[in-house]
């Protein structure tokens, strides 16, 4: 359980810097670029990835290329989601994105699904429309809130489905993830030479190599306790799934001063009510 924690933890703590960074006036592209620097290095390192399974012809390379766009984008999605909406609504709509990668697993790959799974599905869409509702102003900064919300529940949503479809194929996902990793990290350089004409500023590079360890940290010790509790993937996914959830409402609450609207509460309520709901299912 402690390996949930830190991951969840890792989590919460990249939202929390992404938004005291922008807070700060430094750019979260160059951050999130530089991210993946030490993100690819890490991974490397950690999965020691069998590179020898790497071929022009069996690696699915539009996949790598799309999921090393889809990345970046949308990380940068959430870093204009928490500036925009708070870390509160942020957090909530990223990891209810699974419920729509659920979706896609019972449409696109014919993954059959109980009632309670249903259920979950059905209370974790109407948890994130409270969400988006309760994010409606007629200002101009409610209306991107509400976009880079949406952004964010179907961006991430559409990037584990792509990474369950790169796993079908039969890549190693140690390979896949550091090919993902470094492709994001080549694309976004050549986007900030392209756009900026530099790279960023030192305290910009600093805080992205940062990003890139925490970023990493949360997917190995996810990965981890995904391992030694093999037998019970459901206490894993319900455990990082609400702590992170958790952690966001007490980081927005009690760091950046964010107001829980009657709309966000109930769909709080509804969102960690739907994660059980799917947890259980797996299990059962």
């Amino acid at each position: 359980m402690e390996l949930i924690f830190i991951a969840a933890l890792c989590s919460v703590v990249v939202s929390i810097l992404l938004k005291v960074a922008r807070n700060k006036g430094l750019s979260p592209i160059h951050m999130i670029s530089w991210n993946y620097a030490s993100a690819s290095l890490l991974c490397f390192v950690w999965f020691k990835p069998d590179i020898q399974h790497i071929s022009m012809t069996q690696t699915p390379w539009l996949l790598i290329l799309a999921l090393g766009i889809l990345l970046p984008s949308v990380f940068l999605f959430l870093a204009q989601a928490l500036q925009t909406a708070g870390i509160l609504k942020t957090e909530i709509a990223q990891r209810l994105s699974v419920v729509l990668s659920l979706a896609a697993a019972y449409f696109i790959f014919q993954e059959q699904f109980n009632q309670l799974k249903i259920l979950g599905i059905a209370l974790g869409i109407s948890a994130v429309l409270c969400i988006l509702l309760s994010h409606r102003q007629s200002s101009g900064q409610g209306s991107q809130g509400m976009l880079y919300l949406g952004l964010v529940w179907m961006g991430y949503a559409l990037i584990d489905v792509l990474l369950k479809y790169t796993t079908s194929l039969g890549l190693q996902f140690a390979v896949a993830l550091n090919l993902m990793f470094v492709c994001a990290m080549i694309l976004s350089m050549l986007y900030l030479l392209l756009k900026y004409h530099h790279l960023g500023s030192g305290k910009d590079i600093g805080l992205g190599l940062l990003l890139g360890v925490l970023n990493f940290a949360n997917i190995a010790f996810y990965v981890k306790a995904h391992m030694l509790l093999k037998d019970t993937p459901a206490i894993v996914f319900a455990g990082m799934n609400i702590l992170v959830v958790i952690f966001g409402v007490i980081a927005g609450l009690l760091i950046f001063k964010e107001r829980l609207k009657p709309a966000s509460t109930i769909g709080l309520i509804l969102g960690v009510i739907s994660v059980i709901c799917l947890a259980y299912a797996m299990s059962v």
